[in-house]
């Protein structure tokens, strides 16, 4: 069972949403503890699932995936199986950034980065419409990244 969390620990978690790559001493002078302190709390933090994972945001554009296609997914059947089947099935496409489902007009949003519209028009055709039980897409192209991976409040 998870712990309840300290003003300490919200502190860390704070600082190290904002930059994961401060080192130990770092943090544990700006949340005022030893190091060997922070440290234990880090890794509690950590093995408690409060921290999931520490990497790298990469520049879309400097890697050739600039363009940031949203697509609405709506599958044939709304059954467990039929979900689950295009969930695995999608899980395993690497240009997909986030699937979630969603209530509403369609089952599923995906978020996907591409090359440009010709890369997206390619792995629609060949990939997603194969994709098992899908009955329909809907696509957008985000002209404009307003907000992008915020910070979580808490």
């Amino acid at each position: 069972m998870a712990s309840e969390l300290d003003r300490i620990d919200l502190k860390m978690l704070r600082l190290l949403q904002k930059n994961g790559r401060l080192s130990n001493a770092e943090l544990a002078q700006s949340v005022d503890v030893s190091p060997a302190t922070c440290h234990r709390r880090t890794q509690r933090l950590f093995e408690e699932g409060y921290i999931k994972t520490v990497r790298a945001m990469i520049e879309p554009q400097k890697v050739g995936r600039g363009a940031l296609v949203m697509v609405g997914v709506v599958l044939d059947r709304s059954t467990p199986e039929s979900f689950g089947a295009f969930e695995k099935a999608v899980a395993k496409l690497s240009f997909v950034l986030d699937c979630n489902l969603v209530a509403g007009d369609f089952d599923y949003f995906l978020k996907i980065r591409v090359g440009d519209m010709a890369d997206f028009n390619r792995i629609h055709g060949t990939q997603l419409i194969a994709l098992p039980g899908v009955r329909q897409t809907r696509t957008f192209f985000v002209m404009k990244e307003v907000v992008d991976n915020a910070l979580l409040e808490f």
